[in-house]
Order: structure tokens, then sequence, then C-alpha cells
């Protein structure tokens, strides 16, 4: 019998067709924690085999906001090493019954859950504790010319995000 290290994972589906939250087991001890951030076989037995390719981490401080970008090819699997951001995934599809449908997700070093977003999404993030970590695994390479932007504030899609003040934006996200 094969020891499967996923075992006690779970896999959930979300208010967007396509969008998968799935949350590791985390093993405890006196030392402090493992997490097993991604494992290949489970989600091929979950019908997303997804070849990863790319890892990319950015760090920010309280109340910067990034995105919200995507583009019609990539695969992203999205976590939080440290801190908390509110994430917000959008269908940007226009042959989707869905298109301009969007959720919010609060990941954190806490919880450990992650986020699959398929092509033609957009995800854009906002840093809710002094700073954070946000991680994902992408299946093609970073091609900015390749990439599309929505606006964090636009009112076509009234986002609900969690600040009450402006955010800090790059001049690409104003």
């Amino acid at each position: 019998m094969q020891n499967k290290s996923y075992k006690d994972w779970k896999i959930e589906s979300t208010n967007l067709d396509g969008v998968f939250k799935i949350t590791p087991s985390v093993f405890k001890d006196f030392r402090g924690q493992y997490i097993e951030t991604y494992n290949k076989e489970f989600m091929r037995e979950n019908n997303l085999d997804i070849d990863f390719l790319q890892d990319d981490i950015s760090i920010s401080k309280k109340n910067v906001l990034r995105g919200i970008h995507g583009n019609h090819d990539t695969w992203k699997l999205i976590s939080c090493l440290y801190g908390n951001f509110q994430l917000i995934v959008v269908n940007n599809n226009k042959d989707s019954l869905e298109y301009k449908k969007w959720e919010s997700f609060d990941l954190s070093l806490k919880n450990r859950e992650q986020i699959i977003v398929p092509p033609k999404f957009g995800n854009g993030h906002l840093v809710k504790s002094d700073f954070a970590i946000f991680h994902y695994k992408q299946n093609t390479q970073y091609v900015r010319e390749s990439q599309f932007t929505i606006k964090w504030n636009d009112p076509v899609f009234n986002f609900k995000w969690d600040i009450a003040e402006e955010p800090i934006l790059s001049e690409r996200d104003k």
C-alpha cells in the first residue's frame, strides 16, 4: 500500500466554475509545523493535471494592492506563505456565462488555503497584515505583454476590498 502524503488534503469547488480551494494537511509537533504545499499526484487525481513550470513570490507591506492581472493561457496555484491577504479572482472569459463574476478569498499563514486559478481569469490581492508573502506556481512563463489588467476599483465589477483607505498601487494598477 502506498503512503499518500496528501491523504488529509481537501479540495473544494468555489462559486466560480474552474476555480478550486485546496487545503493541504499540516503536521504539527513540539518543533513546529511541516506542510507539503504541492503534490502532482493529488492534482492529477483531482483532474488538475497541470504542468507547473515557474514559481513566483511577491513580498508586500500592509495596504499594498497588486493586480488584477491574468492572461488567456496560464493556470496559477496561489498561496500565502506568511501574513494575510485578500485574494480576488474574476472570470475574464468573454465566452463564459460567468463572465465578470468574481469571488473573494482570505489566504493566510494560519489557514494554509490555496486557490487554483484557471486561464482567462484574473487575480489581485490586498495585504491585510503588516506584510505578506504571496506565492504562486504557474504553467507558463511570465510575459507581461500577454496580460490583461482590470482596475481594482472598476465600477462594473464593484469589488469589495477589505480596506478603509486608498490602497498602495503600482502605476500599472492605478
